[in-house]
């Protein structure tokens, strides 16, 4: 009889702490005065995993508080969203310094996924990425633009062969990114682009695919990294990994064994000069340090640049007044002798804005993670204690129809240059911002760039009967980036010369 007594009065303390604490954590934003919906007992905020994209519930976040912040919870974990773009601008940017590291996290038992420049932070985070840089300079870019529109041109030649097979334009389009970001990161010469086959689009297959327990995987990362070394998640999936390391261990070995002097100026020898430098300085980091920046290179290249060009191409096909002036734009740069290298393609005005345009409304990750290393004045209402977890909400203030009237419209003209210099500062963010803004921006949009450049010069799209409309596409509901998550397409229809199809 006592030690039942004795298991009940434990069972009672502990369900009264419980309770205890629970009515401490979710009382913590109403004792703030900042807006807030009551937590879930047991997931907080998120009650929304696996049912809805992350990006779309923080853009509807947005739309619902109508609030410079608001109060969430992660588990137990009280965090706060930003949607204001001037407190935005003083994280990011001004007080950095204050937010140098990020909340998202893979765990020990995850190397590939915590060693890279994405999730992991400083010192180590500074050190890397500083050296990584050299890769993305303008002379990197014109480099690899070259092999680019080669690419560009071989994905001209698959629609024209296969458009008639019911081409999904985001497997069309990965094949194409992954053939660009194999030379630009790894050297490496493949056809994807033309068969849809090769090592590198194994890896970038199975990197696309989200299953349930995928999306489990990426949301205790993002929301709970204390779960993954628990449950051995990881960033990415291991059977991949392991097949991505031979084909990265490869090619290091055939440079190391076949000295030829020639410079491939891509991230493998970067990441052997990276090696070098560290060693010579006694830096001792672990070889999957620099497997893990391969592996996230390759992830960043393919994935946000496919997405943006499956949209691009939908919302265009959906848009014929907007596809026409992007045809004329690429016309007349045609007529002019344009070999649409990397110099031109920065002067094609009405392709920028449409690539913006699209970034507006489908930016890859629309939410920037930050956290607070000391006690931050938020406003003169608001203080928040070291340690709380920070979102930007760049999305949100993407469809804010005070900075971007009638914000759900695909208008690529709010970006001509009259009209773009308007836009208020820090409200128009698909990249980031301050010293942890995508280091591989200007490859997207170079990519990007080189693509659509010589699709819809060859090609008018337009939308197959039956198909939603581009708000109606569904989005991928286990992952965290901004993709669709349906099959996505459009009809080819070739051009002549004079433009008519």
């Amino acid at each position: 009889m006592s030690v039942l007594f004795l298991l009940f009065s434990l069972m009672t303390c502990f369900l009264a702490y419980l309770t205890l604490r629970w009515n401490k954590v979710k009382n913590y934003w109403a004792q703030r005065g900042v807006p807030h919906s009551p937590p879930n007992p047991f997931l907080g905020s998120l009650t929304f995993i696996q049912r809805k994209n992350v990006g779309v519930w923080i853009r509807d976040m947005y739309e619902h508080f109508k609030s410079p912040y608001i109060g969430i919870w992660l588990i137990w974990k009280p965090a706060l969203i930003i949607n204001d773009p001037e407190i935005a601008r003083r994280i990011l940017v001004k007080d950095s310094s204050i937010f140098r590291d990020r909340y998202l996290s893979s765990g020990s038992s995850d190397p590939i996924g915590a060693l890279n420049i994405f999730t992991m932070n400083d010192p180590d985070w500074s050190n890397i990425r500083r050296k990584l840089t050299n890769l993305f300079t303008a002379a990197k870019l014109r480099f690899v633009q070259s092999f680019a529109l080669v690419k560009a041109k071989e994905l001209v030649q698959r629609v024209d062969r296969d458009r008639n097979k019911g081409l999904e334009l985001k497997t069309l389009f990965v094949d194409y990114t992954t053939d660009v970001i194999g030379t630009f990161a790894f050297g490496l010469e493949s056809n994807a682009t033309l068969t849809s086959e090769g090592p590198l689009r194994k890896v970038t297959d199975d990197f696309m695919r989200f299953s349930v327990y995928r999306g489990l995987c990426w949301f205790s990362i993002f929301f709970w990294p204390g779960l993954v070394d628990i449950f051995r998640f990881s960033l990415f999936p291991r059977d991949t990994t392991d097949f991505f390391k031979k084909i990265y261990l490869n090619i290091m070995d055939q440079r190391h064994k076949h000295p030829d002097g020639k410079q491939y100026k891509d991230l493998v020898d970067a990441l052997i000069e990276i090696k070098k430098e560290s060693e010579e300085k006694n830096q001792n980091y672990p070889d999957d340090l620099y497997l893990a920046q391969a592996a996230i290179v390759l992830l960043g290249g393919f994935d946000s640049t496919a997405s943006a060009l499956t949209y691009m191409t939908y919302e265009l096909a959906h848009d014929s007044e907007s596809q026409e002036k992007l045809y004329r734009e690429l016309k007349e740069a045609e007529r002019n002798g344009a070999n649409f290298d990397a110099q031109t393609l920065t002067e094609l005005t009405y392709l920028n804005c449409v690539f913006k345009e699209v970034l507006r409304k489908y930016a890859p990750m629309g939410w920037l993670d930050r956290i607070a290393a000391t006690d931050y004045n938020i406003d003169e209402n608001l203080t928040i204690a070291a340690g709380t977890v920070i979102y930007v909400n760049a999305i949100g203030m993407h469809y804010d129809p005070k900075y971007f009237p009638e914000p759900y419209k695909f208008n690529p003209d709010r970006f001509l240059p009259e009209n773009e210099s308007n836009i208020e500062p820090y409200t128009f963010m698909p990249f980031g911002d301050g010293p942890r803004v995508c280091i591989g921006q200007r490859f997207a949009y170079m990519s990007a760039r080189t693509a659509a450049s010589q699709l819809f010069l060859k090609y008018k799209v337009q939308p197959i009967p039956g198909s939603p409309k581009p708000k109606d596409v569904k989005i991928e509901s286990k992952g965290l980036f901004l993709g669709p998550g349906e099959p996505v397409h459009v009809e080819f229809i070739p051009r002549t010369e004079n433009g008519h199809d």
